[in-house]
């Protein structure tokens, strides 16, 4: 069997995304013109990929960053495994490294290895890891897709690579993302390879 290709997109640009809001699982937002633009700048570049599946969040943001694939006709399903981690009560919030003593403090027992700290009301690397495997577990068994295109968050998809790749969650940081940038990957049936890491190249061309 030849090596199956998953392309992981985050989505595109949002008024929150700018402003520095956390938005999460439980701030439904739209893209704005940015995410829009960069929305259409994929599609330039990739529209033409044969994709058999195209997988979003629950949220409207990812179904929006695809819109143009889904408006092919192609095969679509919503996840709530795909869904962003939860912030708890600072969902809908302005937080920042430099401003927040309590965003720095968990960010950094994450990277200590403490991966079940969480915000208040909020969710837990752990948590979004536990929620995120039945997903994993579908995506491999479904050999007949042999090109997917996966469209979700940026917290969310950091735990999401380190799950695929075989890295203990302290490592998230590491997988750095942007608005609409690309994680495509192989998959031989045993092992996740990444082929294209932190791709943004499609949003050079004109959208």
């Amino acid at each position: 069997m030849s090596a199956r290709t998953i392309f992981f997109l985050r989505h595109g640009q949002t008024d929150f995304n700018v402003r520095g809001i956390v938005q999460g699982s439980g701030v439904d937002s739209s893209l704005n013109d940015t995410g829009r633009r960069q929305a259409e700048q994929f599609f330039t570049v990739y529209g033409h990929v044969a994709f058999d599946k195209v997988y979003t969040s629950m949220l409207r943001r990812t179904h929006e960053s695809v819109r143009r694939f889904l408006e092919l006709g192609l095969p679509h399903e919503s996840h709530a495994g795909l869904n962003e981690i939860s912030w708890g009560v600072r969902e809908g919030t302005r937080i920042t490294l430099e401003e927040d003593a309590e965003y720095r403090h968990v960010l950094g027992q994450w990277a200590a290895g403490n991966t079940a700290a969480r915000l208040e009301g909020g969710e837990s690397p752990d948590e979004v890891a536990a929620r995120q495997r039945p997903f994993i577990e579908l995506l491999k068994s479904r050999s007949d897709e042999q090109t997917v295109l996966v469209c979700m968050h940026g917290r969310a998809l950091r735990v999401m690579l380190c799950q695929l790749l075989g890295y203990p969650l302290s490592c998230m940081d590491g997988f750095e993302h942007s608005n609409l940038c690309l994680y495509k990957l192989e998959f031989t049936g045993s092992m996740f390879t990444i082929r294209n890491f932190l791709d943004v190249s499609h949003l050079q061309v004109a959208g």
